[in-house]
């Protein structure tokens, strides 16, 4: 069943940020004993794991985020009852999924919502013909609800002005460093991110080291310091909780629309303030490579409620305007 969302676009930069990840065609078996806790979650169709999870995973290495050749989709994840391992792979009729750790029980009673439950893909009215295309393709496509803030914020103010490589080596190095091997029979492997507290402590040489200047490194600091607060947001209506993040110094709309849109599901938390959303978004529904915010937005004024997953169906379609500049330069400010 798992071949029925095989991807008909090659992987690229552009489909990988509309949120596709390769998942191994096959079903994953239960794994037995160290404590795991099975549930099944059958909603009457196929859940395709790539597309639904495909937006937690922060680059190939992510330390949180594994996939094996068995069709499983792995996560390290630091619930609000403590440390926990998922294990979820795709059935006919839906999802089986295994936790291990303190928080196994919390993971697996918001399983649905993870796995899209709570999304309507029903409200969602193709308006161009490249996003009709791409919505076909992809039937599977629903917007995960993880119900964790501080999970999705943090490596998200990571990517804040620098390439997606340099953020994704801060969030290895940083979680590995900091983190907990994660509970269960991938430990070693798979880690847990540190808790708010560890954040907030992690000393300034360490920061230096992992490529992260002062003014991220601060504002994860700060967001550390009011985690409760923030978690908070993740049962508000969007606005409020846009409010409720962007009320942090140093998290503005283009961080909070990131979070959201993995801890909410938010349908509508178009990303804004991006230094290549408006080109791609410009260039594929109107050719115009040079649209900037205002243009992106009356584009995606037809899906108004839905311009979230407009926009990601066109990174999924992967089709980007020619290069003309070179590659935003690659630092490491570890080695200065």
């Amino acid at each position: 069943m798992a071949g029925r969302f095989t991807p008909t676009t090659p992987a690229t930069r552009t489909t990988v940020r509309g949120g596709h990840t390769a998942v191994p065609a096959g079903r994953g078996r239960v794994v037995a004993g160290q404590g795991g806790k099975v549930r099944s979650w059958n909603p009457g169709a196929p859940v395709d794991l790539g597309l639904v999870l495909g937006p937690l995973r922060r680059g190939p290495g992510d330390p949180t985020f594994r996939t094996t050749p068995d069709g499983s989709v792995w996560r390290g994840t630091l619930t609000p009852d403590g440390p926990a391992t998922l294990r979820v792979a795709a059935t006919p009729e839906g999802a089986d999924a295994e936790a291990w750790g303190p928080g196994r029980d919390w993971l697996l009673e918001n399983l649905p919502a993870l796995l899209g439950a709570a999304d309507d893909p029903a409200a969602f009215v193709p308006r161009h013909k490249l996003v009709h295309a791409s919505h076909r393709r992809r039937p599977g496509l629903r917007l995960t609800r993880t119900g964790l803030v501080l999970e999705s914020l943090i490596p998200t103010v990571l990517e804040q002005k620098v390439t997606a490589d340099e953020a994704y080596r801060a969030w290895r190095r940083l979680v590995r460093q900091y983190g907990t091997p994660a509970p269960g029979p991938m430990g070693g492997e798979l880690y847990v991110m540190p808790a708010a507290r560890d954040w907030a402590l992690i000393p300034s040489w360490d920061w230096h080291r992992a490529g992260v200047d002062m003014k991220r490194s601060s504002t994860i600091v700060r967001a550390a310091r009011v985690a409760a607060r923030l978690e908070e947001a993740a049962a508000m209506e969007p606005g409020p909780a846009a409010a409720r993040l962007e009320a942090v110094p140093g998290i503005g709309p283009w961080t909070s629309a990131e979070t959201l849109q993995r801890s909410n599901g938010a349908p509508d938390a178009v990303t804004t303030g991006d230094l290549h959303l408006p080109g791609i978004i410009g260039f594929a529904l109107a050719g115009e490579r040079d649209a900037d915010d205002a243009r992106m937005l009356e584009l995606l004024a037809p899906y108004e409620g839905q311009r979230h997953r407009a926009a990601r169906l066109v990174l999924l379609a992967g089709r980007t305007p020619p290069r003309r500049t070179p590659r935003m330069p690659r630092t490491d400010i570890g080695r200065l």
